[in-house]
């Protein structure tokens, strides 16, 4: 296919074609921008929908994002400040704190905003160096040979080949594009899935999120703008069958159970019944993909890995994603000399830099999300033993709040899960100096 019959692929100006505008390809579009490189993104929805995703920024993203100027407009569009992340059981009760508040640097805070805000915002943020198609539907990749040199794409009634040195995968966990690359994944469904809600009128709270252990599994509720709050919680995936009344019905029994099993929540039932209409219900799934990049193309956010949204690290990871790789093609002299072999150098390195860390929130988030999800009474209450004993730890809280804040790789290791089992730890009092 191409630009015009019987035309051959179209090399455009363009240094880089990003597929996809969620937040991955809209922050790496903002930071090849910044790295001086020409940038086509290629968008698929004319307009954001609106779903409840990704919608906490945690303080690596907020050093970046501030770094790239986009925190300025996040605020203007009124992202709520949060300094800390909390564990309750189920009547509020404090199991452990991440306090953010403690951590090194100048970013010790989270955000959050809802996603399609976000979205505006680094859209806003976009320099005169990115172009912007709308309603470009991506096909495949073109080839040179054996490395992708370009994509297809369907836009304004047409079907084209476009060429660049570079191609980013920003289309998401189905990416049609890493598919067509040969790129596998090892992906496993979460045996649950997550019901959210947006509740209006929401009494001014604690600057949290707030994750709740209960019988029932995972509640998550922190604050968004204009007195709202976002409220996930854990839902077997045959616990809403049904259509019509019979839906409706199960609906508001299951909003009955999870006030009576959370009596935590108990203050906000009418303004949550008023919000059942709002609800999605949301497939969870984990993944990493066997490799980062391949000559010519280079995977960021979802198309790159999946992790459950408990741990807040999806978005946060596919932000840090396109920070490397900017990085990594601006340190090889890229924009002064758009070589197909620097290109292909560099997405070595942004491969190389960018697995350890990948899988390292992989394991974090799921381990954090087995911990909470898990519905077995030995399960939990194991669970509950483990955060109380890092809670009373206060190097080992450290160490958690680190690793969840995105600041760096820092694993527990084996004496310390024993620590947390109950192990007397002498060390305890020592919170480390990392900054």
């Amino acid at each position: 296919m191409s630009g015009a019959a019987g035309a051959g692929p179209v090399r455009g100006p363009w240094d880089a074609i990003v597929c996809g505008a969620g937040v991955a390809g809209l922050a790496t579009a903002r930071a090849l921008d910044l790295a001086g490189l020409r940038v086509l993104l290629l968008e698929k929805q004319r307009v954001p929908v609106p779903i409840a995703k990704g919608e906490v920024l945690q303080p690596s993203s907020v050093r970046i994002l501030r770094e790239w100027g986009v925190m300025p407009l996040l605020l203007r569009r009124g992202a709520v400040p949060l300094g800390q992340l909390m564990i309750r059981d189920a009547d509020g009760r404090r199991l452990m704190l991440f306090d953010y508040r403690t951590m090194p640097g100048e970013d010790r805070q989270l955000f959050s905003l809802d996603y399609p805000e976000i979205l505006a915002a680094l859209r806003e943020s976009l320099g005169e160096r990115v172009e912007s198609w709308p309603g470009a539907l991506v096909d495949g990749l073109v080839r040179d040979g054996g490395r992708v040199s370009g994509v297809r794409v369907a836009w304004q009634g047409r079907e084209r080949e476009l060429t660049a040195p570079l191609v980013v995968a920003a289309d998401g966990r189905s990416s049609k594009l890493r598919r067509d690359a040969g790129i596998g994944t090892t992906s496993a469904e979460y045996g649950h899935r997550l019901l959210s809600f947006d509740i209006d009128g929401v009494p001014a709270a604690a600057p949290e999120v707030t994750t709740y252990l209960t019988g029932d599994g995972l509640r998550l509720a922190y604050p968004l703008p204009g007195a709202r709050m976002r409220l996930y919680a854990q839902v077997r995936p045959d616990a809403l069958r049904g259509t019509g009344p019979e839906r409706q019905a199960r609906l508001e029994g299951w909003c009955r159970e999870l006030l009576a099993g959370t009596p935590a929540l108990r203050p906000l039932e009418e303004r949550l019944r008023a919000s059942l209409g709002s609800r999605q219900l949301l497939n969870l799934w984990r993944f990493t993909a066997d490799v980062l990049a391949v000559p010519g193309l280079a995977l960021v956010g979802e198309a790159a890995h999946c992790v459950h949204p408990m741990a807040a690290q999806g978005m946060n990871t596919a932000i840090a994603d396109a920070e490397a790789l900017a990085a990594c093609l601006s340190g090889r002299g890229f924009a002064a000399a758009a070589s197909t072999a620097t290109v292909d150098r560099a997405l070595e390195a942004y491969a190389a830099q960018r697995v350890g860390w990948v899988r390292h929130m992989d394991r974090m988030s799921h381990d954090a999300t087995r911990m909470i999800t898990q519905l077995s009474r030995s399960g939990q209450a194991l669970g509950r033993r483990v955060l109380r004993r890092m809670d009373g730890n206060p190097r080992l809280r450290y160490q958690a709040t680190y690793n969840m804040a995105g600041l760096g790789i820092r694993p527990f290791t084996a004496l310390d899960r024993l620590h947390q089992l109950g192990l007397p730890d002498p060390r305890a009092r020592r919170v480390p100096d990392w900054a």
